[in-house]
């Protein structure tokens, strides 16, 4: 008789370390600590009036109180579809769009419904928590591609094919990048999605932060740049950012026919449709304007600004200036061994922890995404907090000896 309690393949799970230390900061801010979180990837924005109307009035129609298609409601579809078509220049037609569970359960279904055992995927670090976890899941072996500040945390078409073996079936590819907030040039996706189709390899596109991005930096889909890789692509997005929609849950894979028929299937096994109220509220974000999505940018950015300036002035502290999403990335590195408040941190997790001791602020350490020796910090939280934190952060390691 087996002697386990928990299979193997549930065992090996890591628990969400950015959901882990949101929960662990709104602990200890309950319990009356005044802490800091820079943990979650969230809007702090409430979602706009005009999306909650339509939910209201879903409510109290008939129809959305029963089971609907569970590939998503028909007009939920077809307003993705155009909506695609409008944002990125991506045409595609309502059938070749899924509706699930918001994005998490569109990035678990992608890796299921392409991923064989023991096939490869090609990751480059630092990478979104989900990722491996999703890819270990379907069997498959995520092959880490590193990258650095000292490159913008972006990876070359060299390294990537330098990891590509007969076993590689997939690249993810994220950009704007959760959680390092690069973003690349139109001409980097286009050399990456025609390396893809050289390679006969799929793409897996993470293009959920499509509509953060600050400066000169411009968002572009790799399917729209590098169209014959289009046959081999999974786009995946969701209203969460732009919308500041993370807990109405509704995301979506957009990939070829076949694809999408057999990530429908698993998911009618699975969850079966959307939850319909929130179908309707992601009808009315879709199919209304970028106003709401314009105005969290302009917060973003000033953000994104203060907080790159205050922790490069922090001695030991190296933090490339984000050009996309909502998060900061520095390398800490310089720091690690010091003396602080008495102790030694030998790594980003150690220092991380003290951190929240010492200064009562939350971050995400970089061996959750990849990469030791690093911080994700989300932007996303008001101004206040963001300068006030930080400057807490400074005065800790600013005793560092």
């Amino acid at each position: 008789m087996p002697t386990t309690r928990i299979s193997a393949r549930v065992s090996a799970i890591s628990e969400s370390a950015t959901l882990a230390v949101d929960a662990k900061a709104k602990a200890l801010k309950a319990a009356g600590r005044p802490v800091i979180g820079f943990g979650a990837g969230e809007p702090d924005f409430p979602t706009p009036d005009y999306i909650v109307e339509a939910a209201r009035q879903a409510t109290a129609e008939p129809r959305f109180h029963k089971y609907t298609p569970a590939a998503g409601l028909p007009e939920l579809r077809k307003a993705i579809a155009e909506k695609t078509a409008r944002d990125s220049g991506y045409t595609v037609t309502a059938d070749q769009v899924l509706v699930t569970n918001g994005g998490k359960q569109a990035v678990y279904q992608t890796f299921a419904t392409l991923l064989d055992e023991g096939d490869e995927a090609l990751l480059p670090a630092p990478y979104w928590t989900t990722y491996p976890e999703s890819i270990g899941l379907a069997g498959g072996k995520s092959v880490i591609v590193p990258t650095d500040e000292t490159t913008g945390y972006l990876a070359s078409v060299e390294d990537l094919d330098a990891a590509c073996t007969e076993r590689t079936k997939l690249l993810v590819f994220v950009s704007p990048s959760n959680p390092t907030g690069a973003v690349y040039s139109p001409e980097q996706v286009r050399a990456i999605g025609e390396w893809a189709a050289a390679r006969g390899i799929w793409v897996v596109t993470d293009e959920i932060y499509e509509h953060l991005v600050y400066g000169d930096a411009t968002f572009s889909s790799i399917p729209v740049q590098a169209p014959e890789i289009a046959d081999r692509c999974v786009v995946l997005n969701g209203v969460a950012k732009t919308y500041a929609m993370t807990g109405w849950r509704v995301g979506w894979m957009i990939g070829p026919k076949d694809v999408i028929k057999a990530a429908t299937n698993l998911q009618s096994h699975a969850t079966s449709n959307v939850a319909n109220v929130s179908q309707a509220a992601a009808l009315a974000a879709v199919s209304g304007d970028l106003s709401a999505v314009a105005a969290m940018r302009e917060a973003f950015d000033r953000r994104r600004k203060t907080i790159v300036r205050m922790l490069n002035e922090i001695p030991g502290v190296t933090c490339p200036e984000p050009l996309g999403a909502f998060y900061a990335y520095p390398s800490v590195k310089g720091v690690l061994g010091k003396e602080i408040a008495g102790q030694r941190p030998q790594t980003s997790a150690e220092l991380a922890s003290l951190i929240l001791d010492e200064a009562e602020v939350a971050v995400v350490p970089g061996e959750a995404f990849g990469t030791p020796g690093y911080f994700r910090m989300s932007y996303a939280l008001g101004d206040a907090d963001l300068e006030e934190g930080v400057t807490r952060i400074g005065k800790l390691l600013a005793d560092a000896r």
